[in-house]
């Protein structure tokens, strides 16, 4: 018996006869073998939760023979995350909670998507956002078909800097749409490099800060731009910092929401936040809660837009995306509260501050240097002759970076990433010098 699903061996003997099949593994006979689910054991000591975690934990540990230290990066970062969040979260009313299609029992529900859209919206100077989308990169691969949508082109142009795994979500959906993704090159400093927009361009992707941690330089693109869309895909930490793109004429900016109060999981679940210009409300997807007022005067909270209607449109609806991450947006809406403006400032300037105080130990390191010269906020690229050794001896003494292939699709193969937050100590730079120093 599987102490987690409640049918006796009577009753899948019965739906087993029903249904005229000998036995649970018949079921299974037309898949290729290749295929097959393995039916040998998994090698685990015991059926016992406890004992199963500590066995695990202890093969996490052999390598390293410690808890590893996240210097980890590449768009999901290890930030501080406030009691208060999990507290919030912890609530049955809201980690229950289904789509608020009843305004009157979802006051609640509403009125919390209403302040995080606005929270978004000040964070990256838009004009309307929706209460969020899966995750960064489909909010950006949607960014992307809304462009094409409201300008009719087929061509997006691609930074060479832009995460790769934020480039294979976009081409993904970009082959099932039939638009075609144009590269665009970058500086020596790892900045993109504009030359020409081609005829039938419908976007312009910026990611900011990149995927070498360099901050783009906004200014004047999307004059050059005319009516093709600049989209950008930023960083929400950052934007306490820099000044954010709705500044620079952007027409969308998304990003991944991971950073405001979600822990990183082993990569999920994850949050995609989308803003936009209001001329654009009736072409972004995802939900959008607004404020009104009842009959007798008071603010009330209702689902101003939802994506019911891609049930019934088909391939003429804004998105095929009909739900959003409810609890991970709650989980954001009750970090920024909770930090406000000075707090989130504080955050960044932190990491940004440590991540240079860092870079500038490892650069008076012989054989390592930054493998680009523009600024960045709280990530680099190091470079050296040998990446895959310096990452072994990070991990070594326990130490976590992203691995060195993961730019390999960005045409550098003598790097690795860094990323620092405001949670590394002065200990753990230390640790982390000592480390490629050998000693």
């Amino acid at each position: 018996m599987n102490p987690y699903l409640p049918h006796t061996p009577e009753d899948v003997r019965a739906m087993l006869d029903r249904i005229g099949v000998p036995d649970v593994e018949a079921l299974f006979e037309d898949i290729p073998a290749e295929v097959q689910r393995r039916n040998r054991p998994l090698g685990l000591p015991s059926h016992d939760d406890l004992a199963v975690h500590q066995h695990l934990v202890g093969l996490a540990e052999r390598s390293t023979g410690r808890e590893l230290v996240p210097f980890l990066g590449g768009g999901l970062y290890d930030h501080f995350i406030p009691s208060v969040v999990g507290h919030v979260l912890s609530r049955s009313e809201f980690y229950t909670a289904y789509t608020p299609y009843q305004p009157e029992v979802s006051q609640g529900t509403l009125s919390w998507m209403f302040e995080y859209q606005t929270m978004i919206c000040e964070l990256t100077g838009m004009e309307v956002a929706n209460a969020s989308m899966y995750d960064g990169a489909s909010a950006l691969a949607e960014a992307v078909l809304m462009a094409s949508r409201a300008t009719g082109g087929r061509i997006v142009l691609v930074p060479r800097s832009l995460n790769p795994r934020l480039r294979d979500v976009v081409s993904t959906y970009a082959w099932g749409a039939g638009l075609t993704l144009r590269d665009v090159p970058c500086s020596e400093g790892g900045q993109l490099s504009l030359e020409t927009i081609p005829d039938g361009t419908c976007a312009l992707i910026v990611q900011q800060p990149n995927a070498f941690g360099i901050v783009e330089d906004l200014a004047g693109l999307k004059d050059r731009l005319g009516k093709a869309f600049l989209i950008a895909s930023a960083n929400p930490i950052s934007l306490a910092l820099i000044e954010p793109p709705g500044s620079f004429g952007a027409d969308v900016v998304v990003g991944e929401g991971q950073p405001l109060g979600n822990p990183l999981a082993f990569g999920g679940p994850l949050l995609g936040f989308f803003a936009t210009r209001m001329d654009h409300l009736r072409r972004m997807p995802g939900r959008v809660s607004g404020q009104t007022q009842d009959v007798d005067g008071k603010t009330g909270y209702v689902m101003a837009f939802q994506t019911r209607e891609q049930h019934i449109r088909r391939e003429g609806a804004t998105s095929n995306i009909c739900t959003n991450s409810a609890l991970c947006a709650l989980a954001a809406t009750v970090y920024l509260a909770a930090l406000g403006p000075d707090g989130l400032r504080q955050v960044a300037l932190l990491s940004f501050e440590r991540a240079h105080a860092l870079a500038e130990r490892i650069t008076a390191l012989p054989g390592y240097d930054l493998a680009f010269s523009g600024p960045f906020f709280h990530e680099f690229v190091v470079r050296c002759d040998a990446p895959e050794a310096a990452v072994e001896r990070l991990r070594r003494a326990g130490i976590a970076v992203v691995p060195p292939d993961f730019l390999h699709p960005l045409g550098i193969r003598d790097g690795f990433l860094v990323a620092v937050t405001e949670k590394r100590t002065e200990t753990e730079l230390e640790r982390f010098v000592a480390a490629l120093e050998g000693r």
